[in-house]
């Protein structure tokens, strides 16, 4: 388990520079998947051992002046319920100001670490001057300088002392979650699963307060099923905010095997869908696309066709997921849904032989070598899948830094082409030999 930090704190104090300094960190080592920037404020870093799940709430408030205050207050609700840790930031240049008081009055009655972050603190004058903030009442200030990065590492160092070390669930059942934006249907489809009220469903959205975990068996195979709900929602926060949708989906997609993406064809494939399916993307996890309320479309023979295309548009590069149509409310396609949820853990966990591997993509590389680049040829020489807990590979070569992403996606298409790796986002690593 890894814990959520929320970055709160008004607009213009620097918390997006905070938060890119901190992902890149890490996604400069790791994440070598190709679109990983499309969702700007949600990211993994790592300090001293510690990983932990990074939220800017900066990306999310628009509106003028006095929507703005109370979009602030909102998310700094929804981040004191839903993060491990918050990061309040305010600015030395300016010195307190009302919004400040008002977002500390909030923290100050918080059971959770808050750490005071003073930004902009880049030289001596500006370090006395940060001084003020212990006016606000929260205790220990941590003056930085979120462009060049000073201060941080005492940040972090702080940070790490109180975050949850990884927890292994207590089983090792396969663990999938259902996931989507408010009222696609999420609890009607468990419970058409589970033959069960076990779910209250209304037309209210957000009716799911808790996330339970079911223990299901069907097709002779055990697993939990996992509602998006997570944690008690704090009944202020409003429903519809880009934000809670991301915050609340962030934590049941990092503890799960399996994302089952439910969407509402009459809303398509929008932009909070495609944030929550880049969320699971991101975090390797497995993927199947459920087109829900399909009964209520208007349809013609290439119905299905036309909206496969356009989901398949908008995913690229990563386009082998399966989309299965279901209507939950007619029980149609829904064990089909399961079945397919299924496959997609097989292929998660599927290992495939070194000598295989390399009998196939040798010779397709021999045939198609990556680019020359300044008159160098690269050779690869040797491929291999690594022993993690989703597919990533790595293949041996002489100049790793010349390969490009489009001949590592090339790879990962000719491993799909020929090892069922469906729905499962695929890492290709270039290693010096």
């Amino acid at each position: 388990m890894s814990g959520i930090v929320a970055i709160v704190g008004r607009p213009n104090v620097g918390k997006s520079t905070l938060f890119n300094r901190m992902i890149q960190r890490r996604e400069a080592i790791v994440d070598s998947v190709s679109g990983v920037t499309r969702d700007r404020h949600y990211g993994k870093s790592d300090w001293n051992g510690k990983e932990f799940s990074l939220i800017d709430t900066g990306g999310y408030v628009v509106g003028s002046e006095d929507v703005f205050e109370k979009e602030i207050d909102r998310q700094v609700e929804l981040a004191i319920a839903e993060a491990d840790a918050i990061f309040f930031m305010v600015d030395a240049e300016t010195g307190i100001t009302g919004m400040d008081e008002d977002v500390a009055r909030l923290l100050r009655k918080v059971e959770k670490p808050v750490f005071l972050v003073v930004n902009k603190v880049d030289n001596a004058k500006r370090r006395e001057d940060a001084v003020e903030f212990y006016n606000l009442g929260l205790g220990e200030i941590y003056p930085i300088s979120s462009i060049n990065g000073s201060g941080t590492g005492e940040l972090l160092d702080a940070l790490a002392l109180v975050l949850p070390d990884a927890a292994l669930p207590e089983d090792d059942l396969p663990r999938f979650a259902v996931v989507g934006r408010p009222n696609a249907g999420k609890s009607s489809f468990i419970n058409a699963l589970l033959g069960e009220e076990r779910y209250i469903v209304t037309d209210v959205a957000g009716t799911t307060r808790d996330s339970i975990d079911t223990t299901y068996n069907r097709f002779g195979f055990d697993f939990k099923l996992v509602d998006t709900a997570g944690i008690r929602r704090k009944a202020k926060v409003k429903e519809d905010l880009e934000f809670y949708s991301v915050m609340r989906s962030v934590r049941t997609i990092e503890h799960s095997d399996v994302c089952l993406l439910l969407l509402d064809a009459t809303r398509g494939f929008d932009g909070q869908v495609q944030n929550i399916f880049w969320l699971a993307q991101r975090n390797n996890k497995g993927i199947v696309i459920l087109v829900n309320k399909w009964d209520l479309v208007e349809k013609d023979t290439d119905s299905v066709k036309e909206f496969t295309r356009h989901i398949k548009e908008v995913i690229s590069p990563f386009t082998d997921v399966p989309i299965v149509f279901i209507s939950v409310k007619n029980k149609q396609r829904v064990l089909k849904a399961l079945e397919t949820a299924v496959e997609v853990y097989h292929n998660r966990a599927r290992r495939v032989p070194t000598s295989k591997l390399n009998d196939i993509m040798l010779p397709i590389i021999e045939r198609r070598p990556p680019p020359s680049l300044k008159g160098k040829y690269v050779k690869i020489k040797f491929c291999t899948q690594l022993p993690t807990n989703y597919p990533q590979f790595a293949f041996f070569c002489n100049l790793p830094q010349y390969v490009k992403d489009p001949y590592k996606r090339f790879l990962e298409n000719q491993i799909r082409e020929h090892f069922d790796f469906t729905g499962v986002p695929i890492s290709i690593f270039m290693r010096k030999k």
